[in-house]
């Protein structure tokens, strides 16, 4: 199944790494974190992917068309340096088509242009390409499959947020005070699945989850999957931080193509210090708009 992955963005909140690279090539350890989820979707078997370019797509072909898999995977150098033999490798078995869909285009946009790429795609994949998880993928699209009617699908995750909630009473005297995720406020994730249907709903200029997605809800046809355990996007310089942080330790859940790690060694922080990353039960809960 292809994988669209919107890469185009200017990443501005980012602007401490973004005005020299763009957001998807901003590293965490020896890849950028691009590279993680493409690895991701190969774990699951989708190794296809249509990577929309915008703001310096340049930079993003020119790190695949040099891409040094010795980098990320054991080798053993012989004869001087004149030899490498790879023990492993990353890209064998992927397919990259790059395209430009424009610098100020929104996701929307960048999907429609991306159309052409998928005419024969029953269904296919989208991702913003900022964030991770260990969102169980497989279970996610089954659970797509198996609803017929449904046209798009998208992760349904607690944000990670730092800000407080606030209840007050009329004299604006606080009442209560607690985290977001203390207040189980869903939030897009990302990690969308499509049938090729979603380009009836989807008009020229329009951004991708606002009047299209209204129009699914209307008709029900617009499902959530709700997902509590690990999920972070890089959004900020402290993002990226917590990232790094977790590469350090080498407690990266995201990494679900090495199920030693990610089974036996947690991230655990304070929600001060990083991402939280609790396993729910995987039966859902009344955060998921389903379509019958």
């Amino acid at each position: 199944m292809k994988v669209v992955l919107f890469c185009g963005g200017l990443g501005t909140r980012l602007r401490e790494y973004s005005e020299s690279v763009p957001k998807p090539l901003v590293n965490i350890g020896s890849r950028p974190i691009l590279w993680h989820l493409m690895r991701y979707y190969a774990h699951y078997g989708h190794n296809e992917f249509i990577l929309c370019l915008g703001y310096r797509g340049d930079l993003i072909r020119e790190y695949f068309l040099h891409y040094n898999e010795a980098m990320s995977n054991d080798f053993t150098l012989g004869e001087g340096g004149r030899r490498i033999d790879l023990h492993s490798s990353d890209l064998d078995n992927w397919k990259i088509t790059f395209m430009d869909t424009g610098l100020n285009s929104n996701i929307g946009q960048r999907l429609l242009r991306a159309r052409k790429y998928l005419t024969n795609e029953e269904m296919f994949l989208a991702n913003y390409a900022d964030a991770l998880s260990d969102l169980p993928f497989d279970e996610q699209l089954e659970t797509f499959r198996s609803r017929r009617s449904v046209v798009a699908s998208f992760a349904a995750v607690l944000g990670n947020q730092s800000f407080h909630f606030v209840n007050k009473d009329e004299n604006h005297i606080v009442t209560r005070i607690a985290t977001m995720r203390d207040q189980q406020l869903w939030i897009n994730g990302g990690f969308f699945i499509f049938r090729r249907e979603i380009f009836d709903y989807l008009k020229e200029g329009e951004e991708l989850v606002e009047a299209p997605f209204a129009r699914l809800v209307t008709q029900r046809k617009l499902m959530a999957y709700p997902w509590a355990g690990f999920w972070h996007c890089m959004d900020t310089l402290k993002d990226k931080t917590d990232f790094d942080r977790m590469e350090a330790n080498g407690a990266c859940p995201w990494r679900v193509w090495q199920e030693h790690l990610t089974g036996e060694r947690r991230f655990e922080a304070s929600r001060d210090e990083g991402p939280p990353t609790s396993q729910p039960p995987r039966n859902g809960n009344s955060a998921a708009v389903v379509a019958g």
